[in-house]
């Protein structure tokens, strides 16, 4: 039947009693089994910037934003820029950071803890391996 038709008989699933066959392309069968191992999502690396002096309501909205992205699993970099005299108290952006990781909920894992370069800190945070 599978030569009348021009297509070819594959076996579906040999490893069961009777072993399944189906009638169709192998070509495009082969094609399809391809493309759904490969189909997996690649990671990307979103940014958020913050200030040193950002009130509660502005950290609760990127708190909310980060956690969209490491729900999506992606990748969040979080970076604080210092401008003019505030570079002088880094410590003060370090409790910014510690109430951001307080505030985010779930499943997460720092990548890279807070780090001081420059006249900036960026920390990564990446969604947990379930």
């Amino acid at each position: 039947m599978a030569k009348d038709k021009g297509y070819d008989l594959v076996e579906v699933a040999g490893n069961i009693a009777p072993p399944v066959c189906k009638i169709m392309d192998f070509g495009k069968y082969k094609y399809q089994l391809s493309k759904k191992h490969s189909s997996r999502k690649t990671v990307d690396v979103k940014e958020i910037k913050i200030r040193p002096q950002i009130n509660d309501h502005d950290l609760q909205l990127k708190v909310k934003s980060i956690r969209r992205f490491l729900d999506e699993g992606d990748k969040a970099k979080v970076t604080m820029m210092f401008r003019g005299r505030e570079v002088v108290r880094p410590e003060i952006g370090m409790r910014v950071f510690q109430k951001l990781t307080e505030m985010l909920e779930g499943k997460f894992t720092i990548e890279q803890q807070p780090k001081f370069e420059g006249n900036h800190i960026t920390m990564v945070i990446a969604p947990s391996n379930k």
